[in-house]
C-alpha cells in the first residue's frame, strides 16, 4: 500500500470513531498502544530476532485472533500488565486506558494495524502519518494538545538556525510531542520533507553519518523531559516511528518535571516551555478545600527563586548548557520586560551568557490564545567574570504580519529572511535591515528593567484603515488579545490567598 492510500485509510477510521466520541487525542493514544504491539511482534520475528521485553500471552499474537468481549478483556489485561513493565514499554503503557468501547471497531483497527508491516515502511511516512494525527489533536479546543504543539515551521527554522552537528548531544526539558528532536534528526539525517523542499535555501549539506555516529543519534543525542503522562506517550512513539530510541531500551524521555534537578551538561537545547507565568500545585487538606500554592524551585544553581514558569526554564537551560553550548529558546513577551526576578535574571543573563538573537514572533501562530513569544538565542560561556553579550540582533516578525491557523498559517518560506539574516554560517557576519537591527549590550541595560522589548517599526494600521488586515484576521486578534487578558487575571487569581471562610455560630 502506498503512502497517501495507508493515511487515508487510518483518516477515515479516524473520522468512523469520532462518531462515537473517540477524540483524535484518544485515537492517537489507541493507535500508539497497537502500533507498539505490532512493531515488537514483528522485530521478534526470525529476520530480526530482537527480544522486546513482552511477556508472552500479553502480545500482538495474543491480541490478533480475538473478536468481540474476548479481545476487550485480552486488550484490557495487556494494557494493564504491560504498564507494569520497565524500560520503554513501561513508559508507553503507563496508566493506558482503553478508549474504544465498541469491540467491532477495537477488531477493525487490530485488523488495520495487522495488514501492514510497520518495521519496513519508509520512517517518512510513519512519521507524516503520525505528526498530521498529533497536528490535528492539537487543533482540538476542548481535548487538543496544542499547549504541546510549536508550530512545525518555526522549528524547522530554529533547527536551520542552529545546525546540530553528528555527535552532539540536544535537550529539550519539556518536549512535548518531540517536534524539536524530530527536526533536529532531519537535519542530521538527510530526510524529511521540509529539507527536500527548501534545502536549496537554506545552504543544506546532508552529514556523511559513520556507523557509531548513526548509533548515537539513535540512542544517546536526545534528552527530554515531559510532565503530562499521555503527551510523553505520544512524544515516545513519535521518535520511536522516526527511528529514534529502541523497543526494548529505556526512553530518550522522562516522564519528569525537569525543573527539579539540575540536568546533564547537553551541547544545544531546543525548547518552547510550556505557556502560563505562574508554577503552582493544587492541595487538598482533611476536610476537602482546595488552595493554590505557589511553586517554588529552590535550586542553588539558579539566579533567582521564583514561581514564574519561564523564568524557572530559562535558568535551568543555562545550567544545562556545556561551557559553549547553544541554545534556541521559545519565550513569551513577558520574560523580556518583567521587573523584580525577571530583571534580574535578565541582567545575569545578558552577563554571563553571550545573548546574541532575539526574533519577535507574530500573534496567531500558536494553538494556546493570545500569546506573544520570541525566540532567544544565546550561548553559554565561562564563568570568568567578564561580561560576554556584546549586543543583540532582533529581527521583528510582528509588526505588519497578520497569521492566524486555519487562513494564514506560519511557513517555513515566512522565515527565510530571519534565516538569511541570522546567517548560520557565520553568525558574526551580519548586515541591518528593517526588519534586522543591533542593540549594544550598554544601550540594553541601561534601558529601563533592562528591557529586551525592542520594537521599532511603525505599525502601518494605526494610520491607515485601508492596511488593517482583513475582517477574519482582525476578529482572531481581538479573541487572542481578550484570551491572554483573561489568562492573565486568571494568574492573578491563582495567586492570590483563599478568603478566609466565615464558621457558624
Amino acid at each position: 500500500m502506498n503512502t497517501s492510500t495507508l493515511i487515508h485509510k487510518v483518516w477515515n477510521f479516524c473520522h468512523t470513531l469520532r462518531d462515537d466520541g473517540v477524540g483524535y487525542g484518544d485515537y492517537l493514544e489507541q493507535l500508539t498502544y497497537l502500533l507498539f504491539l505490532k512493531m515488537a511482534h514483528e522485530y521478534a520475528q526470525p529476520l530480526y530476532g530482537r527480544d522486546t521485553g513482552i511477556p508472552k500471552g500479553y502480545d500482538w499474537a495474543a491480541l490478533r485472533p480475538l473478536t468481540g468481549q474476548p479481545l476487550e478483556t485480552q486488550y484490557l489485561a495487556t494494557l494493564h500488565r504491560l504498564g507494569q513493565q520497565g524500560g520503554m514499554l513501561g513508559a508507553i503503557f503507563f496508566k493506558a486506558q482503553n478508549k474504544i468501547q465498541d469491540p467491532a471497531k477495537l477488531s477493525r483497527l487490530v485488523q488495520m494495524i495487522d495488514e501492514e508491516s510497520w518495521v519496513g515502511m519508509d520512517a517518512d511516512t510513519k512519521g507524516d502519518l503520525y505528526e498530521g494525527l498529533l497536528e490535528k489533536s492539537a487543533s482540538e479546543v476542548k481535548s487538543g494538545a496544542g499547549q504541546h504543539f510549536t508550530p512545525r515551521a518555526l522549528i524547522h527554522a530554529m533547527v536551520a538556525c542552529m545546525r546540530p552537528k553528528p555527535g552532539q548531544t540536544i535537550a529539550d526539558p519539556a518536549c512535548g510531542t518531540g517536534g524539536f528532536f524530530l527536526a533536529a534528526n532531519d537535519w542530521l539525517t538527510g530526510t524529511g520533507p521540509w529539507l527536500r523542499e527548501h534545502g536549496h535555501w537554506l545552504s543544506y549539506e546532508k552529514p556523511r553519518l559513520t556507523r557509531t555516529q548513526q548509533h548515537f543519534l539513535r540512542d544517546q543525542t536526545f534528552h527530554g523531559n515531559e510532565i503530562v503522562v499521555g503527551t510523553h506517550r505520544l512524544c515516545l512513539m513519535n521518535l520511536m516511528l522516526h527511528g529514534i530510541g529502541d523497543l526494548a531500551g529505556e526512553p530518550a524521555v522522562d516522564l519528569a518535571d525537569a525543573l527539579i534537578a539540575k540536568a546533564d551538561d547537553v551541547d544545544l537545547v531546543l525548547a518552547n516551555p510550556p505557556f502560563g507565568k505562574k508554577s503552582s500545585m493544587t492541595i487538598t487538606n482533611a476536610e476537602g478545600q482546595e488552595d493554590r500554592d505557589a511553586l517554588l524551585y529552590e535550586r542553588q544553581d539558579f539566579w533567582e527563586t521564583t514561581s514564574n514558569k519561564q523564568l524557572n526554564f530559562l535558568q535551568h537551560i543555562v545550567s544545562m548548557l556545556k561551557v559553549n553550548g547553544r541554545a534556541a529558546v521559545v519565550l513569551p513577551d513577558n520574560v523580556l520586560f518583567e521587573g523584580g526576578a525577571g530583571e534580574k535574571i535578565r541582567r545575569k543573563l545578558l552577563a554571563t551568557c553571550d545573548v546574541h538573537t532575539i526574533l519577535r514572533l507574530p500573534t496567531g501562530i500558536f494553538y494556546a490564545q493570545g500569546v506573544k513569544a520570541n525566540v532567544v538565542f544565546f550561548d553559554n560561556a565561562p564563568r570568568d567574570g567578564r561580561i560576554h553579550t556584546k549586543g543583540v540582533w532582533f529581527y521583528d516578525l510582528r509588526t505588519n504580519q497578520h497569521f492566524t491557523l486555519k487562513t494564514r498559517p506560519l511557513k517555513l518560506t515566512d522565515l527565510q529572511d530571519f534565516v538569511r539574516c541570522y546567517n548560520p554560517a557565520n553568525r558574526h557576519e551580519r548586515f541591518a535591515t528593517d526588519r534586522f537591527k543591533f542593540y549594544g549590550y550598554d544601550e540594553l541595560v541601561a534601558r529601563d528593567k533592562a528591557s529586551l522589548d525592542v520594537f521599532w517599526l511603525k505599525d502601518k494600521s494605526l494610520d491607515n484603515l485601508d492596511d488593517l488586515p482583513p475582517p477574519d484576521v482582525l476578529q482572531q486578534e481581538i479573541i487572542d488579545h481578550l484570551e491572554a487578558a483573561l489568562a492573565a487575571f486568571r494568574d492573578v487569581a491563582a495567586s492570590l490567598p483563599p478568603r478566609a471562610r466565615k464558621t457558624p455560630a
